[in-house]
């Protein structure tokens, strides 16, 4: 039996699976300048918006475990 913190996880990952092809399937045009933006954008910046978005998503995990 798998435990409830995996089965979480893996429902975190389907619904970021679903949200990024929807966004791919809406406009794929978007993505593709996204996708070249952030290429053309400093490591350390894309650095800093990872772990912000990281820090954000674990604290909005522990106000709704809460």
């Amino acid at each position: 039996m798998r435990s409830i913190a995996f089965a979480d996880f893996l429902i975190g990952v389907g619904i970021l699976f679903v949200l990024e092809g929807l966004m791919f399937a809406a406009s794929p045009a978007w993505m593709r300048r996204a996708m070249k933006s952030a290429l053309a954008t400093p490591d350390n910046i894309l650095r800093i918006v990872g772990i912000v978005s990281a820090v954000v998503g674990l604290l909005l995990i522990w106000f709704v475990r809460r």
